[in-house]
């Protein structure tokens, strides 16, 4: 079974349907991951993406606020969804191909600006919120999976524009990439964009405060790809669609892709 994921926090997806059309039609993922939709189940605009062939999706909603959703020209079933840390929030929802293999579609807490818990509640619900994912993998080690979404953390040194500077920045704090960092060790996950994608700079989200994100180049991988240790190798061809963040009235994350052969 061959198919191409791709993952991407769209802000919105009613207001910007338009974009997500113009990614499947242009790009066309068997499976798009979809966070931060800003909408009920019920109001996602599901007519036109069943019109391109997307006829399959789980999504988990609120007004307003997070929101998830897998969009799917191939078959998929409901496979649940875990509230974390307890905050009521739709931040996770699973999908299961007919193989069996088990989507994860995450979008963890950006954090607040401020990365202290003491003063900063929103830093904690995060912290609470990966020491959640951790030991529910730790607990059940995941077999034929993939997790991906905006996890809001830029691990990697060279996953920010600057280290030095946004070390004690919100989503690059060390505390962030070690709770992160246990996520990934408890559940025996491998990062799929950085296996292909070694070297370098390498980023998916940028402000829409800069004048000039493009040139600014500001930028940090919030967005990520993981496979579970016995699907890492059969994934490959990642890459991250770094022009979608200038189409028109875009989102600040671009998509990440990959592709699987199982």
């Amino acid at each position: 079974m061959a198919f191409t994921l791709a993952t991407w926090n769209i802000n919105s997806v009613r207001l910007r349907e338009a974009l997500v059309a113009r990614l499947l039609k242009d790009e066309a993922p068997d499976i798009l991951c979809l966070q931060e939709c800003k909408s009920p189940v019920e109001k996602i605009p599901t007519e036109g993406f069943a019109e391109l062939g997307y006829r399959y999706m789980v999504a988990r909603g609120q007004k307003g606020y997070n929101g998830v959703a897998i969009l799917s020209r191939l078959p998929i079933e409901d496979a649940g969804d875990m509230d974390f840390a307890a905050l009521g929030h739709a931040r996770h929802v699973a999908a299961r191909l007919e193989d069996g293999t088990l989507i994860h579609n995450f979008y963890v807490p950006a954090g607040g600006d401020i990365p202290d818990r003491e003063k900063n509640e929103k830093f904690g619900q995060k912290l609470d919120y990966l020491t959640g994912m951790r030991d529910w993998f730790r607990d059940s080690r995941p077999e034929r999976a993939v997790l991906v979404g905006d996890l809001n953390i830029a691990p990697r040194e060279d996953d920010v524009w600057s280290h030095k500077q946004l070390l004690k920045v919100v989503s690059h704090t060390p505390v962030e990439v070690d709770h992160l960092g246990a996520v990934m060790e408890a559940g025996g996950w491998n990062d799929a964009t950085r296996a292909d994608i070694p070297e370098g700079q390498l980023y998916s989200w940028w402000s829409y405060r800069a004048r000039d994100w493009d040139a600014a180049d500001k930028g940090r991988r919030l967005d990520h790809v993981w496979v579970s240790e016995d699907l890492k190798n059969a994934v490959h061809s990642s890459r991250i669609l770094r022009a979608a963040r200038g189409w028109d009235k875009p989102s600040d994350h671009a998509p990440v892709f990959a592709s699987f052969d199982l």
